[in-house]
């Protein structure tokens, strides 16, 4: 039996894609660094100095071409192109030496390999998995599967291209970017209906872009950059999950391996494509911590991770819990505090008191019973003394008390929230069940009736595939449209969470949300919540420093790492 498909075995499923036209001279300078220049799915070498790679990675989030390119464009031609034949020269060298092999010949990697064979893959010794990993660069996914390995929360680090800051009305090689599953739509007979619902969606985003724009210049006083942002954060409920993105993820050998085997038998095609590309180029960097995947026994690990999922819906839908389930009201933000620990002051003060003496638990909890508001307040102020930033974090007495949130919220606002990973969240699968809201922008600029025309558009379609298909309906639900999920955290997660993404440079969509958990735990906990760090402003334009203030903040780290380098 074998375990994975190829790449090549589900090229039907390969994202419509091809961001790259290479010369030969730009393939021989990539090669060394990346394992796929052509591709969609790209390891990053340990060839690069870790700062380079990190500093490549993190430009995810707003370059408009792919990581390959910032790394041709900014890091490697200035060189090539520069004043310093020596240097050049040196990098021609270097380039040379890589081609030959490196370091992998010299110093005798095989030895490496059969440690990671035995220990590994023969013994299932799992924590040396984790001691070692790389970096991955996907451009050219959908949302649907970004988020979905975004989920998984311990072992992989992503960056993701941000749909608050980048234009997406531009087509590429005359399409606009979004995934096309099209075996399965034509085998539904909704491939044209699929292209024409998306089209339109992209088509109203570039349309509504410049209007919305002039309006924004008329109403708000800021920079033409900052209301341009502002325009791609509002349009951005348009965006279907089909949109494709980029994303960079560093991870361990252990949690690429898993992320691997969840998509391996998904339903989707693009998953699947995606897993086993992702196998292809983790091999040419770490092929030894992989070799499970290529055991008979993975491919029922990988039927059972992805059917269980399966099994439930069927028994849901025997039980008919789904027919009569509420949706939450339509298009309104909701969040709710459904399960707490009563007793979350006197657990969190007893986990204070407990590392400084040497009673029991039980002692420590009792003492913590005998204080009154006073007190209690006297050791938690001891406890934080002189706590004045958001980054000063609280410390580990805070984990001893916990919340569950369930919170209705729009997807585009979702995405940032669910980047929080030290916490258990899960989410019900994306719909248009739970409807969308028109941004006020929109209301006020006249633009609310073609952006609700194509959302709803979008809901007629989502309908027909969710009958015949409800994982790929999924690709056809548009940003805007809200989702409902949970979060179950303690208090020094809330702590954090709440108090970053209620500073003023966030969205605000999800500001109300963090303002609104805040607003609920305080009801409950006024002295914990006392010790918060909560804006509770409201801001219509995310507000970061200003511009010279951190330009001159940059010099001065400049300067001072100059010097460490010069010393």
């Amino acid at each position: 039996m074998r375990a994975m498909q190829t790449p090549e075995e589900l090229r039907d499923y390969k994202p419509d894609f091809e961001p790259h036209h290479w010369t030969d001279e730009d393939r021989r300078y990539l090669s060394p660094f990346v394992t796929n220049v052509d591709g969609l799915v790209s390891v990053i070498s340990h060839n690069l100095p870790p700062e380079i790679t990190g500093a490549l990675c993190s430009r995810a989030s707003r370059a408009t071409g792919s990581l390959t390119e910032v790394l041709l464009k900014e890091y490697i031609k200035p060189i090539l192109e520069g004043e310093d034949k020596e240097l050049a020269a040196e990098l021609n060298r270097t380039i040379e030496f890589l081609e030959r092999g490196g370091f992998r010949k010299i110093l005798n990697n095989q030895r490496a390999q059969s440690f990671y064979a035995r220990w590994l893959s023969q013994y299932g010794d799992d924590s040396i998995a984790q001691l070692t990993g790389t970096h991955v660069v996907l451009w050219g996914i959908s949302q649907l599967a970004m988020k979905f390995l975004e989920d998984r929360r311990i072992g992989l680090e992503p960056l993701e291209k941000s749909t608050r800051y980048v234009n997406f009305s531009n087509k590429v090689n005359g399409n606009y970017l979004y995934y096309t599953p099209k075996p399965d739509l034509e085998k539904l007979n909704l491939l044209q209906d699929y292209r024409a619902t998306l089209d339109h969606l992209f088509d109203t985003y570039a349309a509504l872009l410049p209007k919305l724009l002039e309006w924004l210049k008329v109403t708000f006083d800021d920079k033409e950059s900052v209301l341009e942002k502002k325009a791609f954060d509002t349009l951005r409920g348009l965006l279907p999950m089909a949109t494709l993105g980029q994303v960079a993820f560093r991870g361990n050998a252990q949690a690429f391996e898993y992320a691997i085997n969840r998509m391996a038998g998904s339903n989707l095609g693009e998953f699947r494509w995606l897993a086993a590309s992702l196998k292809q180029e983790l091999d040419k960097e770490i092929y030894s911590l992989l070799l499970r995947l290529e055991d008979e026994k993975t491919k029922h690990y990988q039927e059972y991770l992805s059917r269980r999922h399966d099994k439930i819906r069927e028994f849901i839908g025997e039980k008919q819990w789904e027919k009569d389930a509420p949706a939450a009201k339509p298009g309104v933000q909701e969040v709710l505090l459904a399960e707490y620990t009563p007793d979350a002051e006197e657990n969190i003060i007893a986990g204070i008191l407990f590392p400084e003496f040497h009673g029991s638990w039980a002692e420590a909890l009792a003492h913590v019973k005998n204080l009154d508001e006073a007190g209690r307040r006297e050791v938690i102020k001891r406890y934080l003394p002189g706590r004045e930033q958001r980054w000063y974090k609280v410390g580990r007495a805070f984990e001893n008390a916990y919340l569950r949130f369930e919170i209705t919220m729009d997807i585009g606002a979702y995405r940032d929230v669910q980047r929080h990973r030290m916490m258990t969240q899960d989410r019900q699968r994306f719909s248009t069940h739970h409807g969308y809201a028109v941004p006020a922008e929109l209301t006020g600029a006249g633009l609310e009736t073609p952006y609700r025309e194509a959302m709803d558009k979008a809901a007629e379609l989502f309908r027909r595939l969710e009958g015949a298909d409800p994982d790929l309906a999924q690709y056809v639900v548009p940003l805007g449209y809200h989702i409902r999920f949970y979060q179950w955290q303690n208090f020094r997660q809330f702590f954090w969470e709440a108090e970053l993404r209620t500073i003023s440079q966030g969205h605000p969509d999800y500001r109300t949300v963090e303002q609104k958990k805040y607003l609920l735990v305080k009801e409950k906990f006024p002295l914990l919540a006392e010790f918060m760090l909560v804006d509770m402003n409201d801001y219509a334009i995310a507000r970061r420093g200003t511009e010279d203030k951190i330009v001159e903040k940059e010099k001065k780290i400049l300067e001072r790492l100059q010097n460490k380098a010069g010393s």
